[in-house]
Parts: structure tokens; C-alpha cells; sequence
């Protein structure tokens, strides 16, 4: 669908770089988030770099995940190349 994640990369401070099947591209801030539940373990950096995508959303091995709605709602655009 239009909203679905068709990259994503992990960069420094947990933050991930983003591009959406609609075109927008831009950073996702995951910070808010790694106090809540199951989002705790994304605070070890190692597997915080293990992100994926599975069905247009943004994933990590054990299941944590953000939907491409929150994503769409949350990104910061940003047309440079990730850092």
C-alpha cells in the first residue's frame, strides 16, 4: 500500500531513516518509545541495529514493531542521506 515502509536504517541515537512507499522519506525518532514495554530491549544498540521490515512495517526479531501510520504521522522529512 501507498504508507508501507520500503526502507529503513538504523542510525545514531536511536533514530531510524525512513523512505514510505508514497515517496516520503525522512527520520523516525524511536526515543519516546524505549520506555514502554516490549520497545525496552530496542535500548541495547546492537539489536536496536537488527530493524527490519515485514509487511510494511517497521520490525526487530522479537517482535517489536511500529506501524506505517505512526511512522507517516511522526517523520521528520528530510531529503540528505542518512548519517
Amino acid at each position: 500500500m501507498y504508507w508501507d515502509v520500503v526502507s529503513v536504517q538504523p542510525l545514531s541515537d536511536y533514530r531510524l531513516y525512513v523512505e514510505i512507499a508514497d515517496g516520503r522519506r525522512g527520520v523516525f525518532d524511536v526515543k519516546p518509545y524505549l520506555d514502554h514495554g516490549v520497545f525496552r530491549e530496542l535500548r541495547n544498540p546492537e539489536y536496536f541495529k537488527q530493524v527490519g521490515i515485514v509487511f510494511g512495517a517497521v520490525t526487530w526479531p522479537h517482535e517489536q514493531d511500529i506501524a506505517p501510520e505512526t511512522l507517516g504521522a511522526e517523520l521528520v522529512p528530510d531529503g540528505s542521506a542518512p548519517v
